[in-house]
């Protein structure tokens, strides 16, 4: 697992809740306007209103950014999960980015209708295959809705709604101020239908996303059963939220929530589930074997020792058990228990690539560059589609300081940049192999791409303009470089602070 905690690329940098990018708020006159009053009102009591509990469509995590997780053995997986989902929804392949959250809680969501956002507390709690496989079904269910857009599209006649109330009330309200001499309580029923109206604007939206929860629902429940996948996975995790919400909402409007009620979420899911032909049939042990080891791994790196303890105690002799053992002996700093861990693993799968390019990555964080060379070239062998695995053997390949390594260095990050364009690493690594060797003017151009993603425009174009003066006109960095200082970023939208 590659920099558990990674930089976040700008584009996924941070998700608005209606999907789109935060940005500044620009002081004018606008923020103090009852339409931007009543707008900020409605939103602060939809987002209250909220639940976290259940899988919804376009939920941000709180906070101003996301920490991403990127393993190309979890992503292996979860594409295997989603591909026939997918396939059988219309979706073409690789139009839909799936993107790991390091975040413990139990939730996934969707931004934009083009990437799906899912926790590893999702991961690591789910018991089953099916059980992710019905998140992620339930999520393309939302895509494939376009829910997003029409939630747009009922926020705006939600605010619609809101302002009307907020311009009567205020109105009122002036009104009831001009007589107050005369009238002593004036303006109270005025501010009651303020309110009122922003009450009724919020019930009206958080009527259309219980419905819409409940459409993404059947949906997912027709992929499952089209690919012949059991229903009851979806059915296990709505009973997991009804117990976790059961002392909850018992004291909540239910027109309050965005959600349907856990029981009663549960009974609607429970009549589809016993209709389908495959509710009793199981996910193959191939996959769940690759499901179990998928777990111990995200507990050995974001667990601390005493919890994998706990969960894979040493008389846990299976490959899980020992799997999430090396990754928490070498997450506490114990190399040669951790090195001694992972070659017995090796012993017993040695054409395991997520194995090899596990002892890689423990050598070479270790300081011990040129030993990581040999298991993350054996890694790369055996996993060749994996640009992350290539970027770390690029990033070994650099860090001994061998000239002589350079042209293999850029040889494998400028194949891994191809297959992982928008992660910055491969470029910045792709950078310091070529000022190794010498090119600097391929090295600024590696830099300014390693800018760009992250969204620094301004150090990229900096960077860029500096590689083309030194690239060979026409070539395709050089094109590669015009392209970078000519882009202009759209404005984002604006929204509250």
């Amino acid at each position: 697992m590659r920099r558990f905690f990674a930089r976040t690329p700008s584009s996924i940098a941070a998700i608005a809740p209606s999907g789109g990018a935060v940005s500044p708020w620009h002081r004018s006159p606008w923020h103090r306007s009852p339409l931007r009053r009543a707008t900020a009102a409605l939103t602060a009591l939809v987002m209250a209103a909220s639940t976290t509990l259940q899988v919804a469509p376009a939920r941000a995590q709180q906070g101003p950014k996301m920490n991403v997780i990127r393993d190309a053995e979890i992503e292996q997986l979860l594409r295997d999960y989603a591909t026939p989902i997918f396939d059988t929804a219309g979706i073409r392949k690789g139009s839909i980015q799936i993107i790991l959250l390091g975040n413990r809680s139990f939730n996934a969501f969707v931004a934009d209708g083009k990437r799906m956002f899912i926790n590893i507390g999702t991961l690591m709690e789910a018991k089953t295959p099916n059980e992710v496989i019905g998140v992620i079904a339930h999520e393309t269910g939302h895509i494939v809705g376009g829910h997003l857009a029409r939630l747009r599209q009922e926020m705006a006649k939600a605010q619609l709604l809101a302002v009307a109330g907020m311009l009567l009330g205020a109105g009122a309200i002036a009104g009831g101020a001009a007589s107050r001499g005369a009238i002593g309580n004036a303006g109270t029923g005025a501010a009651g239908a303020m309110y009122g109206g922003q009450e009724m604007a919020m019930r009206s939206l958080l009527a259309y996303q219980r419905s819409e929860e409940q459409a993404a629902d059947r949906m997912a429940v027709t992929y499952l059963e089209k690919t012949g996948q059991s229903p009851r996975g979806m059915l296990d995790t709505f009973r997991r939220f009804s117990q976790d919400a059961m002392f909850k909402t018992s004291s909540i409007d239910p027109y309050l929530l965005s959600h349907p009620l856990p029981q009663e979420r549960i009974a609607n899911m429970e009549a589809l589930a016993n209709k389908s032909p495959f509710l009793s049939r199981k996910d193959p042990p191939a996959l769940q074997a690759r499901h179990d080891m998928m777990r111990a791994k995200l507990f050995g790196f974001a667990g601390n020792a005493a919890e994998v303890g706990r969960r894979y105690p040493l008389s846990d002799t299976s490959l899980p058990g020992r799997y999430a053992r090396a990754i928490s002996a070498y997450q506490s700093k114990r190399l040669p228990d951790a090195l001694a861990q992972i070659d017995a693993l090796l012993a017993e799968q040695p054409a395991n690539p997520w194995f090899w390019e596990l002892k890689g990555q423990v050598l070479l964080e270790f300081g011990r560059p040129q030993e990581a060379l040999a298991p993350l070239r054996r890694a790369v062998s055996l996993a060749p589609s994996a640009g992350l695995v290539r970027i770390l053997l690029g990033q070994a390949l650099v860090a001994t300081g061998n000239k002589a390594l350079a042209p293999e260095a850029i040889r494998e990050l400028s194949n891994a940049t191809q297959r992982e364009a928008e992660w910055p690493d491969g470029w910045r690594h792709l950078a310091q192999a070529y000022a190794l060797k010498g090119d600097i003017g391929m090295a600024e151009y590696a830099s300014a791409q390693a800018y760009f993603v992250v969204g620094d425009f301004r150090m990229a174009v900096t960077q860029a303009t500096r590689a083309k003066e030194k690239l060979p006109p026409g070539s395709p960095s050089y094109l590669k470089s015009e392209d970078i200082i000519n882009h202009r970023p759209a404005r984002p939208p604006m929204s509250d602070p």
